[in-house]
């Protein structure tokens, strides 16, 4: 029994749904009580899939977070939960920040207790920020700056360093998962950081993408490393059921960028007429686009990316059409 946290989440879904199609079964965990589960899920729930709810960053649950472990004969986790105190919340930011901090805490030592085999913690394709691109694939041992342009990525570094000394003190086999950009169904409409899902949902739409919330113009020649939800969700589970990992870190990506070019370029041959219209080429003085080496995850899970370009694009597009768009 695999322990997700954030597991009604958007890639809480995907590794739920990919972990069941491995033959394991999974308990969600969820700060607040669940409405409802995803139709991805719904079969499997009550059989193979239960839900629970526990705030892991309040003292007072943390009996209860333990009761649950005990009671499901969890085995593993996957912490997917938020750990950063992003978006920032009225009150106190000493206490967000404690309380994005205490979640890692209540997670590992509940796991402990459990004597659960292995802890894999979500982390973030935003801490290589800072590290000069050569336009290689960026490899987990590449010596991180000390520095961070937003609190997400902030976070996740003194996560990874939390959880080095952590599997040291406790004993357990905790891995650091460098996520890439994700993007698929279950996911916000429109992202800050790149232009992919405004780009498939205004196609969906039939009307022009409003990229206005990006931090930075989108130009038809720029793109970053971008993972599939659906492929995201099944290399967290391959990471969770290895039989032997060789590393405390891995990077779960797609191995290579994806430009707004080849996203609109799939959209033009799905949806003829969808009125795309980004400028040609990079922005000036635009940094180097980061990709991902994923050779420690392919050597050690045995993944290998499912989706390209011209699949991710026809899967989302179809299932914003099916009328799962929000």
């Amino acid at each position: 029994m695999i322990l997700i946290t954030g597991g009604l989440g958007f890639i809480g879904t995907h590794t739920a749904r990919a972990l069941l199609d491995l033959g394991e079964s999974c308990v969600l965990v969820q700060r607040r009580a669940a409405t409802a589960v995803p139709a991805v899920l719904a079969a499997e729930h009550g059989t193979r899939l239960f839900v629970e709810q526990a705030d892991l960053a309040d003292p007072a649950e943390r009996g209860r977070l333990h009761e649950i472990g005990v009671r499901h004969g969890v085995t593993g986790v996957v912490h997917l939960a938020g750990s950063a105190p992003w978006p920032p919340a009225p009150g106190d930011p000493v206490d967000a920040a404690r309380t994005a901090l205490d979640s890692l805490f209540a997670v590992v030592q509940a796991a402990a207790g459990w004597k659960a085999e292995r802890v894999v913690v979500a982390s973030t394709i935003g801490v290589y920020g800072g590290v000069e691109a050569t336009g290689d694939p960026l490899g987990e041992d590449l010596p991180l700056p000390m520095t961070a342009g937003h609190v997400i990525p902030a976070f996740k570094k003194a996560g990874e360093l939390l959880t080095g000394h952590l599997a040291g003190a406790t004993g357990l086999d905790l891995v650091n998962a460098r996520i890439s950009a994700v993007w698929g169904p279950f996911g916000r409409p429109a992202s800050v950081f790149f232009a992919a899902p405004q780009l498939v949902h205004a196609a969906a739409r039939g009307t022009a993408p409003d990229l206005s919330d990006l931090y930075a113009p989108a130009y038809a020649d720029q793109g970053t490393d971008l993972i599939y939800a659906r492929d995201c969700g099944r290399a967290l589970a391959m990471l969770q059921l290895a039989p032997r990992l060789n590393h405390r870190t891995y990077n779960v990506a797609s191995g290579r960028v994806t430009t707004n070019a080849e996203i609109a370029a799939a959209l033009a041959e799905l949806a003829p007429g969808t009125p795309v219209d980004l400028p040609p080429g990079r922005a000036p003085r635009a940094p180097q686009d980061i990709c991902l080496d994923i050779t420690r995850l392919r050597q050690d899970t045995g993944y290998a990316p499912r989706y390209g370009t011209a699949r991710a694009v026809a899967d989302y597009l179809g299932w914003l059409r099916a009328g799962n768009a929000r």
